[in-house]
């Protein structure tokens, strides 16, 4: 096949996978503009290349014109979690998308396989509008916490560099790491909600400065400079003290302050 067709093939692969990490990012910024926990840490997308493409449909014995048809990794989403309990709410959020339709899913969290790798694999059609019109596409997209996510990294890593035959002894190694694996997550969800509240209380102050500053910023230009000067030093005072409190009743006596300047921040 030319490299010219295979460009051709592969670009709407390419454009979903942009189209599905800006997706599930903005639900992470929407979480946590909110003040909310995100169940989703990170998203990293990829398309495979035309190596990997040609090794997995020769050795699946899948002709060229049907690769399309029958390879639905091309397009690759992984998203990464904290805890083991965020990876079903994920899956929850996925199936209830329009944007996309689950086909086929597969749980190797719960069902880990002999290799020791652990991870929700989801395959979805989604709709992309290339310049020849829409094209409905497979893409599979991993959901695994960060621990599983780290074995997975080095284990794909070891299968490319002993080309899928691993020495008997780093096998064992990795399963031993496997279990230590399911050991870490399990004491993280027994500290689960300390954790959590802990990144909640710093994304609500991160949004209560970021506010704040705007609000200051937009005052700049409109009021009095020894008057703008003592709200920065009280903003100063009140950040070192590190009381959520006090930064929320500064934060509403500020925008009093604004709106009669009509300078709030957007």
């Amino acid at each position: 096949m030319e490299i010219q067709l295979w460009r051709e093939i592969l670009n709407p692969y390419d454009l979903a996978v942009k189209e599905l990490t800006v997706k599930f990012e903005h639900l992470i910024q929407e979480h946590r503009q909110q003040g909310l926990y995100s169940p989703i840490e990170q998203v990293h997308g990829r398309v495979k290349t035309i190596s990997s493409i040609l090794d997995k449909a020769q050795k699946k014995n899948i002709p060229i014109n049907e690769i399309e048809e029958k390879l639905e990794d091309i397009a690759g989403i992984r998203i990464i979690c904290q805890f083991v309990e965020d990876i079903q709410k994920v899956v929850e959020i996925i199936r209830s998308r329009t944007d996309m339709k689950v086909i086929e899913e597969k749980d190797y969290v719960n069902n880990m396989k002999n290799s020791g790798y652990r991870s929700y694999h989801m395959i979805i059609e989604y709709n992309v509008e290339t310049m020849n019109g829409p094209k409905c596409i497979h893409a599979e997209i991993q959901i695994r916490t960060l621990a599983m996510n780290f074995w997975a990294t080095i284990e794909h890593s070891l299968q490319y560099k002993y080309k899928k035959n691993i020495p008997d002894h780093i096998r064992e190694k990795l399963s031993s790491a496997a279990d230590a694996i399911i050991v870490l997550d399990q004491e993280m969800s027994q500290v689960r909600s300390e954790i959590m509240d802990a990144q909640n209380a710093f994304q609500i102050q991160a949004n209560l400065v970021a506010d704040i500053l705007n609000t200051i910023q937009n005052l700049y230009q409109l009021a009095n400079k020894r008057e703008i000067a003592k709200i920065q030093d009280e903003f100063y005072r009140i950040y070192k003290a590190e009381d959520l409190d006090q930064l929320r009743r500064f934060q509403k006596q500020l925008d009093v302050i604004a709106e009669g300047y009509r300078a709030q921040s957007c």
